[in-house]
């Protein structure tokens, strides 16, 4: 297919483009294969770039001879653009809703894209599982790497490389593939350095109602316990819900199988209940007519930071148990592909100090999110604004780095990167000319070639010219573990994202150098503040599981 064939009208003058807080700006549009431009001769006036896989979806509204078309992004964005002739009008508007949901993956925008500045690391190896393992391999030698998926048939949703325990064999690890959903058996997600305890992660067992077990899989998850040691299995849904999955061939871990081991039921929220808060929020954030009591309650009723309250919560449980109890732990929910990374992700975050460096991000993304086959594909298609709503879509990942910003605000001197720096990959992950966030899983991106055929957003991220601009300037290495507050007054809503084209541009300008003043005020004690951590840890006695710090 030709993209021209999808172009009626490739070209329109006096065009004029109306966003928020900006002036109105006429110019010509132009349609490519990818890209809606908006070009203007007006001096220091910047050109609309807007890739048509951001497109979330498009209104008109035709009176006359003349028609207006309202975008609206999934970066939450919204912009209007006037255009004269009706003609012109209705061609530009069809053509903007066939070029932006094109779905096949080949005819995207990264396997066209060619950059503009010289490449110079391929960000591809961001993380590679050899170097993890050899990096393993100097704390422990009860672990091994495992090719049992080199070809993607055991697990399809997993990369073919894994780490597991050194005693399970590959025809084992066959077996415990056939009893979890997917094939997602338990492998190694974080080692703990400071006490040897490790964080594993898979999908939910098929006991079905008659009680299925799996040797395999009781032999699997109890080598990763120290000899007298229990170990805990976080399971991110109520036991309601896992209870009602045994009647659809799920389930949860049998207590008589499992005696080691601790069954812990959280409630983390997945699919259209995600998507539905996420609208509910937008649709508060972009709603300037109410007061602020009114608007408060919208934002309190679309729920988005009871979800964040209940996924850090659980990211702390996981902490707790392995860092405090000096307990191993499993987390899975259904799938083993949404919540699961997010509270496997976050702990990590809590728990490791480079993860929360520019290049140790990098990698828990690609270890925990891309390689570990959470479904950008499907969970991105769509944001806050389309019309039809599909039951995959989900603004998992988006949670995810609103947990990491919550933390980051509440730490503001551990975390290598700035709130730039995740409003980027959120950006990236639902629109991009990089290949990074392309298709579901690592088994797509093979069959496509994506590592050959694109380029690696870590490619352009960590360049010195780019890299500076994601750098917290207030950064100082803190080797300890973060707690981070979930009380009710520490959870904020994310300005950066939520209401960034909401408010004009100076005003966000002189909040960001109050908070820098303000930070760089309370640095000091921040200093202190750690200090003291350390002191209350070395004294401090845990007896028991804390459900949040």
């Amino acid at each position: 297919m030709e993209f021209a064939e999808l172009i009626k009208t490739p070209r329109v003058d006096k065009v004029v483009l109306h966003r928020p807080f900006h002036p109105p700006v006429g110019g010509t549009l132009c349609l490519t294969g990818h890209h809606l431009i908006l070009s203007s001769r007006q001096d220091n006036s910047e050109e609309l770039w807007l890739l048509h896989s951001n497109i979330d979806s498009i209104e008109k509204r035709f009176v006359g001879s003349s028609g207006t078309i309202t975008i609206k992004c999934k970066d939450l964005r919204i912009i209007q653009l006037e255009i004269t002739g009706m003609d012109e009008s209705i061609n530009i508007a069809s053509s903007i809703e066939a070029l932006s949901t094109l779905d096949t993956i080949s005819l995207m925008y990264p396997f066209f894209y060619r950059p503009m500045f010289e490449v110079t690391e391929d960000g591809w190896h961001a993380f590679l599982p050899e170097q993890e393992f050899e990096l393993l391999s100097s704390e422990t030698d009860e672990w091994q790497l495992s090719y049992v998926n080199k070809d993607f048939t055991v697990c399809p949703s997993y990369p073919p490389i894994v780490i597991v325990p050194k005693s399970i064999d590959d025809e084992s690890l066959r077996k415990v593939a056939a009893f979890r959903q997917g094939g997602r058996f338990p492998v190694l997600s974080y080692f703990h350095r400071k006490n040897g305890m490790v964080m594993m992660r898979s999908s939910q067992p098929l006991t079905g109602t008659n009680n299925r077990r799996c040797k395999e899989d009781e032999k699997l998850i109890n080598a990763t316990l120290r000899p007298g040691k229990r170990g805990y299995i976080i399971d991110t849904r109520t036991l309601n819900v896992a209870q009602q999955a045994r009647a659809r061939g799920g389930g949860f871990e049998q207590e008589a199988y499992y005696p080691q081991w601790r069954r812990i039921h959280k409630s983390i929220e997945r699919f259209n209940i995600l998507q539905e808060s996420l609208i509910k929020l937008v649709e508060a954030c972009n709603d300037q007519s109410h007061n602020m009591d009114r608007w408060l309650s919208k934002v309190e009723a679309s729920n988005w930071l009871s979800h964040i309250k209940e996924i850090l919560t659980t990211a702390c449980l996981a902490a707790q148990c392995i860092d405090r109890e000096g307990a191993s732990v499993l987390v899975h929910g259904s799938e083993g592909m949404d919540s699961t990374l997010q509270v496997t992700s976050l702990a990590q975050i809590i728990l490791d100090p480079k993860c929360r460096t520019i290049r140790g991000f990098e990698a828990l993304i690609e270890k925990e999110w891309l390689q570990a086959g959470h479904p950008f594909r499907y969970r991105c298609a769509q944001s806050a604004y389309s019309n039809s709503k599909q039951k995959w879509e989900a603004p998992t990942f988006l949670l995810f780095l609103d947990c990491v910003w919550q933390i980051l605000r509440q730490f503001p001197c551990s975390f290598q990167f700035n709130e730039r720096f995740l409003i980027t990959l959120f950006e990236h992950a639902y629109a991009s000319q990089f290949g990074s966030f392309l298709c579901n899983d690592e088994y797509e991106r093979c069959k496509l070639k994506v590592q050959q055929k694109t380029l690696s957003l870590w490619s352009w991220m960590n360049q010195p010219t780019e890299l500076h601009k994601f750098t917290n300037p207030l950064f100082e290495a803190n080797g300890l573990v973060i707690w981070p507050s979930v009380a009710p007054q520490s959870l904020q809503l994310w300005e950066g994202v939520f209401l960034r084209w909401n408010r004009p541009s100076k005003y966000l300008e002189d909040a960001y150098a109050e908070m820098i003043h303000i930070i760089e005020y309370n640095k000091e004690l921040q200093i202190k503040v750690n200090a003291l951590r350390r002191q209350l840890a070395e004294l401090e006695t845990e007896d028991g599981i804390l459900e949040t710090p």
